[in-house]
């Protein structure tokens, strides 16, 4: 649990720690600068000195939890490389409560965001793809992580129930009712792979 010593200088990395680590606690929905000020035994105006405003404070953590995604041992193979960088995005996501919602709530170019853009569009130019592709391409990919992997989050805080399969009728939705066990909440990693290689083909 992050909290300020007495003389310890508080610092904007102090403040996204001690936010990092509420998310992880209690959830987005319950994170706030006072929350945050509570938690590190400081007056709300001082988080606000360091980071201006909430939404500047769920920026900057957002960012601290794509920082947290390994670039070491990339594969060599462009194609590969693109795949394992979006495997370890999800994962980075998938390691802090809520993390898919945090970074869907917020539009942070900064550091590294950055990185990994730079990262994931340099593997895809490498592999073929032109350049509105290989924007085109980044943008989907990252798009359908952040909305599985929120989905998925979200399937985990909250007990199944069978109110879909309940609602999909053999005769009125005869198509849905087909595939309904292919529709399971617990499939959520063969889905991911699923859908990395929808999109990115062959590569």
């Amino acid at each position: 649990m992050t909290k300020r010593q007495t003389g310890d200088r508080l610092e904007p990395g102090t403040v996204v720690r001690a936010a990092l680590e509420l998310l992880d606690e209690k959830g987005l929905e319950a994170l706030s600068t006072r929350a945050v000020a509570d938690r590190l035994g400081v007056r709300m105006n001082t988080v606000l000195w360091h980071v201006k405003t909430k939404a500047r404070m769920l920026e900057l953590m957002a960012d601290a939890v794509l920082g947290e995604v390994p670039f070491d041992g990339l594969p060599a193979s462009a194609d590969l490389r693109a795949r394992e960088l979006v495997r370890r995005y999800r994962r980075a996501l998938l390691t802090h409560r809520d993390g898919a919602a945090l970074v869907v709530g917020t539009y942070a170019a900064e550091p590294h965001h950055l990185r990994l853009a730079e990262t994931l569009v340099a593997a895809l130019l490498d592999s073929g793809l032109d350049e509105r592709e290989a924007a085109w391409t980044t943008w989907t990919v990252i798009y359908f992580t952040l909305g599985l992997t929120q989905e998925q989050q979200a399937a985990e805080q909250q007990p199944l129930d069978d109110r879909l399969a309940n609602a999909v009728s053999s005769t009125i939705h005869p198509a849905l009712h087909r595939v309904l066990d292919h529709l399971s909440p617990g499939t959520f990693d063969d889905r991911f792979e699923y859908g990395l290689a929808s999109i990115l083909g062959g590569r």
